[in-house]
């Protein structure tokens, strides 16, 4: 039985797509909503703008219900020493690509809590569900949507977030294992991190909590759909699962990393962005010696420095200082179009669930 908040935005199958910033886009999303399960395009990269345009085209492709994804990080703090030493430490590699290092470092997304350009914009959208990364908005902005009638999800990567996801009225909450691809969802990089994996993270917040669970991190299959079920989540999310099919923005090095041995060693990492996030192995592993006694700068700023620096890397062939996130179920991966991947999880899942 389909949990009634996914009935309710007319979702037939547990299955919910990853934001994914950079890599899912409006096909994406609209492949798998009309297969039956609830996409999502991820505009915390984008201007206003350019994210409005994006939901336009989402809206273009299917009628169902779909995920727009926030960046609710903290505003950075600027620190010039901070950032000179970071990039003086990056020099010898931009050096090595034939290339300089910025000469100044930007914080190149804006937080939503900062950007009321970005939250009129999509209280006038209204889209049926929006999401939130990195931390929650302030109470009005949540009464807001609620009064738009968008439905509200949160990631958490542990229990008192989750809890204070729940205080203020969002809807559901993602509960994020150490497993998961991408940038670990905590509202506090600087705070210990206890690494919950998946299975113990849901069932905790399930035991709980009253508030519906979707369980996130190094699920590939309907297998693992099932498992999620079993553990009381509603529904799963998946993002690496995706990241190979031709409708995500993945570029051939990063399916081809996806694709090889590296799939097998996915580590975390804050050296790219400022904030951990677990990828592919890359040449930033390499760097570890460099950077390790250094604090990166705040994110995103530092992430400046990182995607400079692969920009310059890959105008000359070298795709190795990309950040191809990807969770533990990377080898897991199978190539396919978006909507043959969902009816494969639901066959699985099927199996699974009666067998």
């Amino acid at each position: 039985m389909i949990h009634p908040l996914l009935a309710g935005l007319g979702v037939a199958l547990p299955i919910v797509q990853a934001p994914m910033a950079g890599v899912s886009t409006a096909a994406l999303a609209a492949a798998v909503s009309n297969a039956g399960g609830l996409g999502a395009i991820a505009i915390g990269a984008l201007g206003v703008d350019a994210a409005q345009a994006a939901i336009a085209e989402v809206r273009a492709r299917t009628d169902r219900a779909f995920n727009v994804n926030v960046f609710v990080h903290a505003t950075p703090t600027p620190d010039p020493v901070r950032e000179a030493a970071w990039l003086a430490a990056l020099a010898p590699s931009f050096a090595a690509v034939g290339a300089q290092p910025p000469v100044t470092l930007r914080a190149i997304y804006t937080s939503f809590g900062d950007d009321a350009g970005m939250r009129a914009m999509l209280l006038d959208e209204a889209p049926p569900v929006v999401s939130f990364h990195f931390g929650l908005p302030d109470a009005a902005t949540i009464a807001a949507f609620h009064a738009r009638g968008t439905l509200m999800l949160a990631t958490a990567t542990g229990l008192a977030e989750a809890q204070a996801a729940a205080a203020v009225g969002i809807d559901a909450i993602v509960a994020q294992g150490i497993e998961a691809g991408g940038h670990r969802g905590h509202f506090d990089p600087a705070a210990p991190d206890d690494a919950l994996g998946t299975l113990p993270l849901t069932r905790l917040l399930v035991r709980h909590l009253e508030s519906p669970i979707i369980a996130a991190g190094g699920i590939m299959d309907g297998a693992g759909i099932a498992a999620a079920l079993d553990l009381g989540a509603i529904a799963a999310q998946l993002g690496t699962a995706f990241v190979a099919c031709p409708e995500s923005a993945a570029d051939a090095a990063y399916r081809a990393g996806l694709a090889g041995p590296g799939a097998w060693h996915t580590r975390m990492t804050d050296r790219i962005s400022g904030r951990p996030a677990r990828a592919l192995p890359g040449r930033f592993d390499a760097l570890a010696d460099t950077l390790h006694t250094l604090r990166p700068p705040d994110y995103p700023v530092a992430y400046d420095a990182g995607k400079a620096l692969h920009a310059a890397a890959r105008s000359g062939g070298d795709s190795g200082f990309g950040a191809y996130w990807a969770g533990q179920g990377a080898p897991l991966s199978r190539p396919m179009p978006a909507a043959a991947l969902v009816a494969t999880l639901a066959d699985e899942l099927a199996i699974h669930r009666t067998g």
